[in-house]
Formats: structure tokens, sequence, C-alpha cells
């Protein structure tokens, strides 16, 4: 199989040099790890005074991770994508925000989302956070408390509250089904996941009957997760449903184990990162051999997980942009791994966030811990983009005057 991940003239083709050596600057602030700690602690703060930094983010960080402020800023990066056929996921990047009104106000975006996303030839998929239209102590009661998701609950209050939330859910699928569209229902922290899990497979017996609609995300570096995607499988056998799953490795590592020390619970996540790598590959194998009735997105910064997916096909002789399998990765990252899928007529997307930049703040503070975390990553990136640099510069000097 011919697929590189090396090769830069096809990974930057949409960048212009200026886009580029800006990408390069922000990506070698991103290597100052005191740098991005004192930033992430500051920014939010700063957006709140009202001192001038709104245009320093747009020209930078904001730039560099997010579509827009707004579905119509995504269009021309959507334009753009389009013609190197790279698909887009987009994500109202809305989060953290309490209260009946506010979720309510964000199912309406999310259907306004999805309304937009069914205009358009190349996007497939929205993603939402059940955070995003439920209360996260409520989900922490839920999961804490089994006795409360049978439905035998003292509480009617939290009963009611509940299937406000699961109604919202339903709306969210339901016109998602009539589009066409698909959901991919984002990771939460371990605290709060079960009853996310089990809103997933409930909208997943209404919806993925003739084709997947509803996608769970299945965070590999946890230890129970491939057991549990496994279990899910059975769950859609039984029920006679396609299983739509999106493999991620995982964005909530030291939150994860701080909060298992500090309550003295055994971590949840795995021992080291050969654990992970080993059960997300296994992960993507077991769903290349279900491929029939799971439909599974490889959102993966990993070049070694995409290509091995990537070469389980051919070996199995599926076609690259067979319907049941995708692969994904953020906008601003990886374009080597995207650009060279595409290229190779794989079925490929970036995850698009768009929205307010006060509102994204703890978004794009996610992508600046990771990328500042991630050395050997960002490392790569930097690589790649000075390469693809120098072969310009090359090139150029090698034109007639």
């Amino acid at each position: 199989m011919e697929l590189s991940f090396d090769n830069t003239e096809i990974a930057f083709a949409y960048k212009s040099d200026k886009e580029l050596k800006s990408a390069r600057w922000l990506l070698n602030t991103m290597h100052y790890s005191w740098f991005v700690a004192l930033g992430t602690r500051l920014t939010p703060f700063l957006m709140k005074t009202g001192l001038p930094v709104h245009g320093i983010i747009r020209k930078t960080i904001f730039k560099q991770f997010v579509g827009g402020e707004t579905l119509e800023e995504t269009a021309g990066i959507g334009k753009i994508l389009s013609e190197f056929n790279v698909q887009v996921i987009l994500d109202y990047g809305v989060e953290g925000k309490e209260g009946e009104a506010n979720f309510d106000h964000a199912t309406e975006e999310f259907i306004k989302v999805i309304n937009y996303a069914a205009t358009q030839k190349n996007i497939p998929f929205i993603s939402i956070k059940v955070t995003g239209f439920a209360r996260f102590g409520l989900l922490n009661t839920l999961n804490d408390a089994p006795r409360l998701r049978s439905g035998i609950h003292d509480h009617e209050e939290e009963v009611d509250e509940w299937d406000r939330v699961r109604e919202r859910m339903y709306r969210i699928c339901e016109a998602a089904a009539e589009k066409g569209i698909g959901v991919l229902i984002d990771a939460e922290e371990s605290w709060i996941h079960d009853p996310v899990d089990r809103l997933a497979i409930e909208m997943m017996e209404v919806f993925n009957k003739e084709k997947p609609i509803v996608y769970n995300t299945i965070q590999l570096y946890r230890e129970d997760r491939l057991k549990f995607l496994k279990m899910s499988h059975q769950i859609a056998r039984q029920q006679d449903f396609i299983l739509a799953v999106k493999l991620v490795r995982g964005a909530y590592m030291e939150k994860e184990r701080d909060r298992a020390l500090l309550m003295n619970y055994p971590s949840p996540i795995q021992q080291n990162k050969s654990f992970t790598d080993g059960d997300y590959n296994a992960a993507v194998s077991y769903c290349v051999d279900n491929i029939e009735d799971i439909a599974f997105i490889v959102a993966s910064h990993n070049e070694y997980s995409n290509r091995y997916a990537a070469e389980l096909l051919d070996n199995k002789g599926i076609k690259h942009n067979h319907p049941h399998v995708h692969f994904s990765q953020l906008y601003g990252m990886s374009d080597n791994i995207t650009f060279n899928l595409a290229k190779a007529g794989y079925s490929v997307s970036k995850y698009l966030p768009f929205g307010p930049i006060r509102e994204v703040i703890p978004y794009l503070m996610r992508r600046a811990q990771e990328n500042s975390s991630m050395s050997g990553q960002t490392g790569r990136e930097l690589t790649l983009i000075n390469k693809e640099l120098e072969r310009r510069k090359a090139v150029n000097k090698k034109k007639p005057e």
C-alpha cells in the first residue's frame, strides 16, 4: 500500500507560506510549557476584564484551531477543505454553561448546525457534548447511583430533569436522522460517563436501525473501554441496530488521575502509553473485523494507528470509502495524516469547532495544553512545516526568472 504521511507537498497544499510560518511560530511558542501554563491561567481571566486580548487570540491560537465565530465563517474553510476531498465534522464549541434556558438554547443551536450541515456536501457529521444540555451535577449523581438510572427514584425533580435531557437528545438525533447527518457524542469525564453511555445506546436503538446516525465516543486510555466496546457490540446485535463509535485515546488524563488520587480510588487510566496504544489498535482491529454491523471513526493523531487501520482495510479488500469507516483529525493538527489519507481515497475529515471566542476558550486552552504536553507530536508538526517551507524555497529557486 502506497500511503505515506511524510509528503508535505500534499499535507500543506491548502496553506500559504504566511500561514505555515504563523503556525510554526505558534507551535514553537507552545513548546514552552511554563508559557502555556501561564497563558491557560491568565487568558480566561483577561477575556473577562475587557482588556484588548480578543484580537491577539483571534489572530493566533483561535485561527489555528477554530473555524470561526459563526457558522457562516466556517463556510470558507469548509470550501477549501472540500477542494482536497477533506470533509468536516462541525462542533458548536460552547461548553460549561448551566441552567435550563442555556440547555434549551444549546439544543436549538445543535439542531441549527444539523440543518446547516445538511446544505453542505462535505459535512457528514456534527459533534455534541451532553454537558452542553445537561447539568454536570445531575450526570454525576446518575453515574454514582445505579438505582436512579432504573427510574426508581425518590427525587421527582431530578427524574423530570433527566427526562428533559433525554428529550433534548432525542430532538437532536431526530433532526439528524431526518437530514442524514451523523451525531458524534463527545467523551466526558469518567465520573459522569455512565449516563452518557446509556443515553448513546438508547438513541442508537432508535436511530441506527438502517444506517449509523448516533456515534458514541470510546476513550481507549481507560482500562475498561475495549471491553465496553465489545459489550456495546453485543447489545447492538441483541437489539438489532448498527453500533457506531468514534475511537479516541482520550483528553482528560491528568484530571482523571488527580481526582482518583484525591478521592482515593483506582485510576481508570491505563498504566502507560503502550497499554493505551495496544487497546486502541485492538479496538480498530475489532471494528474492521465487524465492519458490517459496526460503523467507526478512527479519530487519532497517531500515525501508526492511522496506517494500521488503512492497512487492515486493504488486507481485507475493504473499499477505502466504505460507509462504515472514517478517519478524522483536529483542525490545525496532523495535516500530514488528513490530506495524505484523502489523497489515497479514504473518507477523512477535520474536526472543526466554531463559536464566539469567549465561549471556545476552554477548547483552546485544552489544545494549548495538549500541544505543550505532547512535545513529540509538536516536534513532528514543526519538522514537517519546516520541511515544506524548505521544499517550496527550493522549488522557487529553480523557477526561471
